[in-house]
């Protein structure tokens, strides 16, 4: 059972996924994510990208961000997360987009929408596969003056050439790469990966 660790819905329990696809965020790393996050919660609009069972999307809710967006392609990750934001009584400020992330993510910036805070926990497989701040470069979703926060796997080298990478929070085989919102913009010299 994984719990809300702050804020208005804490001590929550929220179901797990029951998948070996799926990765939730231990308490430790969660909690060292928001008091590093602190006062950037409050009254964000938050993308917790390949959402899991959701607790990092209901975290920031419950320590006060506006609005939360799950993006999650497994369709009982999903439909737990639904279960899981009912249990907080969030369902107003919460959206559940069930889609491939790319394809979310597109249709995301096809309504103009951009995020204050980004947090993505992808498969470390996919990571190797594809990029995921490539399509958040390209499509633009991230306010120039927010955070987007990924965690990957220490031998994963996420992307230097999207975003420009402010700082990396190390824990053991796991790592937190915290990017700004700046694009580092292409030019003859800046290769893309």
């Amino acid at each position: 059972m994984i719990r809300i660790i702050g804020g208005k819905f804490k001590n929550r329990r929220l179901k797990m996924v029951r998948s070996p696809e799926v990765r939730p965020l231990p308490a430790k790393l969660r909690g060292s994510l928001f008091n590093i996050l602190k006062d950037r919660i409050k009254d964000a609009f938050f993308l917790d990208g390949f959402a899991g069972t959701g607790s990092v999307g209901l975290e920031a809710l419950s320590r006060g961000a506006s609005r939360v967006v799950f993006i999650e392609e497994l369709p009982l990750a999903a439909k737990i997360i639904r279960e899981n934001i009912s249990k907080c009584g969030a369902e107003e400020q919460s959206l559940v987009l069930n889609q491939e992330f790319n394809r979310a993510v597109i249709g995301l910036s096809r309504k103009g929408v951009k995020f204050d805070l980004i947090f993505l926990d992808p498969p470390y497989k996919l990571l190797g596969e594809r990029n995921p701040l490539k399509v958040i470069r390209k499509r633009r979703i991230l306010d120039p003056d927010g955070l987007l926060i990924i965690r990957h796997h220490r031998h994963y080298v996420p992307s230097r050439s999207d975003f420009k990478l402010i700082r990396q929070v190390d824990f053991g085989d796991d790592l937190f790469s915290f990017y700004s919102g700046e694009i580092i913009e292409e030019t003859a010299n800046n290769h893309r990966e």
